[in-house]
């Protein structure tokens, strides 16, 4: 088996992760700490960051994963230094991923722990130093067009305990209209288990 998966991005990133840290928390004092995933799923990540006039100036990070997740996280914390919170806030999984050149689409879930580790970072800075918090400023994206359900609503039903898509249907009427949003529906709920776990 000769042929790498990955984009040679990718490859690098994993052979060679930047910005890791080594050691415990405590030998990398921080301003902003965010940690999301579930180990049972085999995916976690843990941000931390330091802020200096609000842009991240540094930033450290550990997950336990896979090759996609080890190098969507490398990536992104060279991504963000030097860059505002308000734009760090709003980097989307998306942008990660094209940043590596694209990735295999059963490992798209490992990009989604960064963006959520990094606004978890970012919310605890804001908290720790009493500023305004930049909730709801996220990209927001519309999976189900005929109903206007966006990945946030699914993300909250994931939440209070919805996990098909009869669930779903039950609570937010997504894909009762016309039903083309059910593949992008599950595909999310993939995420959802990874991030979260059971």
């Amino acid at each position: 088996m000769n042929d790498w998966l990955y984009s040679d991005v990718v490859k690098d990133h994993f052979m060679n992760p930047r910005n890791v840290l080594s050691g415990d928390e405590s030998s990398w004092p921080c301003d902003g700490r965010g940690i999301v995933g579930n180990i049972k799923c085999g995916d976690q990540m843990l941000i931390l960051i330091r802020v200096k006039d609000g842009k991240i100036a540094d930033c450290r990070w550990k997950t336990y994963g896979c090759a996609s997740a080890l190098a969507s996280t490398s990536i992104l914390s060279e991504a963000i230094k030097g860059m505002s919170l308000e734009d760090a806030y709003t980097l989307k999984p998306e942008d990660i991923v094209a940043k590596l050149g694209g990735l295999p689409a059963n490992k798209i879930h490992c990009s989604v722990l960064g963006d959520k580790a990094l606004r978890a970072a970012i919310d605890d800075y804001l908290s720790r130093n009493g500023f305004a918090t930049l909730k709801g400023r996220e990209s927001v994206e519309v999976i189900c067009t005929c109903l206007n359900v966006t990945d946030r609503d699914i993300e909250e039903a994931y939440k209070a305990g919805d996990r098909t898509w009869e669930d779903l249907q039950a609570r937010t009427k997504i894909g009762t209209a016309c039903g083309g949003c059910k593949e992008r529906t599950l595909e999310f709920l993939h995420q959802l288990e990874h991030l979260y776990g059971e």
